[in-house]
């Protein structure tokens, strides 16, 4: 009797010493300070390019009323909440990205495939109710841990935290579906803008107004594969990490090496806003433009400025002209 009391007294120890975060934590004290040091940098970094992406898009009648940029902005929205609460969230974040990027390569493939029709087929309110559609699902996909499905009796990932190894099977093949449809799509995006490429060049001497549209839909899927590119480098490594841990058992290196790659995905959110900067003339007018209300506020020149700027966003109008893309 004195022994079986003494292994109920050990046992309820051992209960009470029992910590289920214990094969996760397996970074030292200076990695662990390295990467807080990291996230937060990126983070803070991320989270101001994102919002001066929202902000420019939002503040631009012309930009947020084009399918587009509400695509883009709605990438740019999964990035800054990458950026926020990447770690409690990172598959509604990751999986909003793809679906945003999916849409993106539609709009473009629409856009180009069909140009005279592509305003009837794709108009604002279609475009909000299929992003509505497309978070909705990404968060119900995303959140169906916290709904119930849990590691018991499944086993538990080796790298996700509670989360059951069947649930990330499950999300690893709908991420494979979204960059199938991705592929799919920006495939025949590129063979259109190949063609549009050799009509441009056909017509190299003569500025027709339809080879200004084109060449600035060319530019527009050039930017989707470019920001499609970043994102498969970025996430690869974590995607290819995950799959593994469903197969073999993770050493503590490999689940080391796994929090370092999960930055990759936070250095993915900060270069995609460089990446309109860059490459969107539309985005950076609605900075200049933002830039000058800004200086005419601080300078206090009240209706003046208001009415300078009216007539500066007038001239813009009147540059582009009637012939500028719709897309």
């Amino acid at each position: 009797i004195e022994s079986s009391g003494t292994e109920a007294v050990n046992g309820s120890k051992n209960d009470l010493n029992f910590n289920p975060m214990k094969d996760y934590m397996v970074l030292s004290r200076p990695q662990q300070v390295a990467i807080a040091v990291l996230c937060t940098l990126l983070s803070l970094l991320s989270a101001l390019e994102n919002l001066t992406v929202l902000y420019l898009i939002l503040s631009s009648r012309r930009l947020r009323r084009k399918p587009s940029y509400l695509f883009i902005g709605s990438l740019a929205t999964a990035d800054f909440l990458a950026s926020v609460i990447f770690i409690g969230s990172v598959t509604l974040t990751f999986t909003a990205s793809v679906g945003s990027l999916l849409l993106t390569a539609i709009d473009r493939y629409l856009c180009l495939r069909y140009p005279p029709a592509y305003k009837a087929l794709l108009t604002h309110g279609r475009a909000l109710v299929t992003l509505g559609i497309m978070w909705v699902l990404s968060a119900l996909v995303s959140y169906l841990p916290l709904m119930g499905w849990t590691c018991c009796p499944s086993p538990c990932s080796q790298l996700i935290p509670l989360v059951p190894d069947n649930y990330i099977l499950g999300w690893l093949l709908v991420v494979a579906i979204l960059f199938s449809g991705i592929i799919y799509t920006y495939g025949h995006v590129l063979w259109k803008a190949y063609q549009h490429a050799v009509n441009l060049a056909e017509h190299q001497d003569r500025q027709l107004p339809g080879m200004i549209r084109m060449r600035l839909d060319v530019r527009l899927a050039k930017t989707l594969g470019l920001l499609l590119a970043v994102l498969v480098i970025c996430w690869f490594p974590v995607l290819a990490l995950l799959a593994h841990s469903l197969v073999a058992p993770l050493s503590d290196q490999v689940k080391k090496v796994f929090a370092f790659c999960s930055l990759l995905c936070l250095v993915n959110s900060m270069v995609d806003p460089v990446i309109y900067a860059l490459r969107s003339r539309e985005i950076r007018s609605s900075a200049h433009h933002s830039l000058a209300r800004w200086k005419d506020y601080l300078r206090g020149r009240g209706p003046e400025g208001k009415e300078e700027a009216a007539k500066s966003s007038i001239t813009e109008t009147e540059l582009r002209g009637p012939f500028s893309s719709d897309c």
